[in-house]
């Protein structure tokens, strides 16, 4: 029987655990994560990534991550990549663009891509962009295997981005866990709180991981496909057997395959390979994600011992002790799946949806930015925009113009820097600083030039920049 004390000591507990509980749950937001990666073996991208990226579905992503392997890098065509673009990263680009994304980063180490895309509205609050990679191919001196990663902050939360091509072939599992090791070991970034790729609240290991399914034969792993028996090939599959050995593969988790292996196909098909070779099915393509383990509790270990094992541990004191996070954060995810409709590669693309729930660390851009006025080439124009917080400023403002202050500061844009042919037109206010755009003004018209009009100004004699291109 419970004392009046005990009562209401009991009842004190639920109470507070009721308000941690309301904190925990309020003003969290959720944002779409739409994340691809694809062998695509040196081939040009197909003519329609719709499907891939499934933009007739009814909910939009708030951002895509697409990490590619085997891009094409002929020395030729990889000098001319780097000096042009890709052909890969522009269709995601032109397919992308139009649907009110943007490309916020990309990093690329020869046939290794990643990039990054983010709808408008959230590049203020994507800061803090680093970008790094590590070699493994022959002894670490070649970039056809090794891993590239792009790390972010969002809205204030941590988050990494880690692609990676390991080595190949049924009997190089272990190999292949020694080169993601090393990858982690070797990759570092600017910052204090996040100097690795494990110190991230969240991190996303995808790629062509390559690990095989062993023992099981051909004809019975057929069957399975076939039958679509999937979990029964499950403890055979190399990743999983490995997450049950080493310790930091159990951090990472990952979504059932319930979908069939990825590789290898031939190509234009989705018949298994029928080469001479007849390499089994596996799933080599694969997402995994990892949430920083929160700390303990302190003193933790002091109400353990003094737990008497009667089994009257009180569950609620428990849960009251562990460390409320002021910014939460949880991922969830929706979808994992592989894409069957494209045969340009010997693998076929995976695709994971997932949901990101946070609370944001910030509400307001760091800067305000807007067009004042009317705008054409015709005159100088005027980018009004409104300090926050201090930060560093781009090379047309002086520091000491804005830091700390909420005034408005006007900068002119001479007219010779505004597009002749005019056209709807957003301002950015990028921060070399944060590596990432602070800022955004609403969509403003920008009016053809009327002296280039009356002084008969031809139209193709102006490039994509509204500048001469006689000039």
């Amino acid at each position: 029987m419970l004392s009046i004390c005990d009562e209401m000591e009991q009842e004190t507990l639920t109470a507070l655990n009721a308000l941690r509980l309301e904190q925990k749950t309020h003003d969290v937001d959720t944002f779409r994560l739409f994340m691809v990666t694809w062998n695509v073996a040196t081939a040009e991208p197909p003519d329609d990534i719709t499907s891939l990226l499934q933009l007739n579905s009814p909910k939009n992503a708030d951002l895509y991550v697409i990490g590619l392997q085997e891009v094409r890098a002929a020395p030729l065509k990889f000098v001319k990549d780097l000096a042009f673009g890709d052909s890969w990263s522009c269709l995601f680009m032109k397919t992308l663009t139009p649907l009110g994304y943007v490309q916020v980063s990309s990093v690329r180490m020869q046939g290794l891509l990643l990039l990054l895309f983010s709808k408008l509205e959230h590049l203020p609050f994507i800061r803090d962009i680093r970008t790094t990679y590590t070699r493994t191919g022959i002894y670490g001196y070649w970039g056809n295997k090794g891993g590239v990663s792009l790390r972010i902050s969002f809205y204030g939360h941590s988050v990494c981005f880690l692609n990676c091509h390991l080595a190949a072939h049924i009997n190089y599992a272990s190999q292949r866990v020694e080169e993601f090791e090393h990858i982690l070991n070797s990759q570092t970034f600017d910052g204090k709180s996040t100097p690795s790729v494990l110190d991230h609240k969240l991190v996303f290991w995808f790629g062509d991981l390559n690990f095989r399914i062993e023992d099981h034969g051909m004809h019975f792993i057929r069957n399975c496909i076939s039958s679509k028996n999937f979990n029964l090939l499950w403890s055979k599959d190399q990743l999983t057997v490995m997450k049950k050995k080493i310790p930091r593969l159990q951090q990472f988790e990952e979504g059932p395959l319930e979908f069939q292996p990825t590789y290898k196909f031939d190509l234009k098909s989705d018949r298994y390979d029928s080469s001479g070779k007849k390499r089994k099915p596996a799933w080599c393509d694969r997402i995994l994600w990892r949430m920083n383990p929160k700390p303990p509790p302190e003193n933790a270990d002091k109400d353990l011992d003094e737990y008497d094992g009667s089994g009257d541990y009180d569950e609620e004191q428990k849960q009251l002790e562990e460390p409320l996070d002021e910014f939460p954060l949880k991922v969830e995810q929706d979808a994992y799946t592989s894409n069957m409709e494209y045969g340009i590669s010997d693998h076929k693309p995976v695709t994971g949806i997932f949901r990101l729930e946070l609370r944001r660390m910030y509400e307001t851009p760091l800067v305000r930015v807007r067009a004042e006025g009317e705008w054409s080439a015709d005159m100088d124009a005027v980018v009004g925009f409104q300090s926050i917080y201090d930060y560093i400023t781009y090379t047309w403002v002086k520091d000491d113009q804005v830091a700390l202050s909420n005034e408005f500061i006007q900068v002119y844009v001479s007219k010779e820097e505004i597009p002749v042919l005019g056209g709807e037109c957003i301002l950015c206010y990028y921060s070399s600083n944060l590596q990432g755009i602070v800022g955004i003004s609403e969509p403003f018209k920008v009016h053809e030039s009327q002296a280039a009009i009356e002084e008969g100004f031809l139209l193709q004699n102006v490039n994509r920049f509204g500048q001469d291109s006689a000039s």
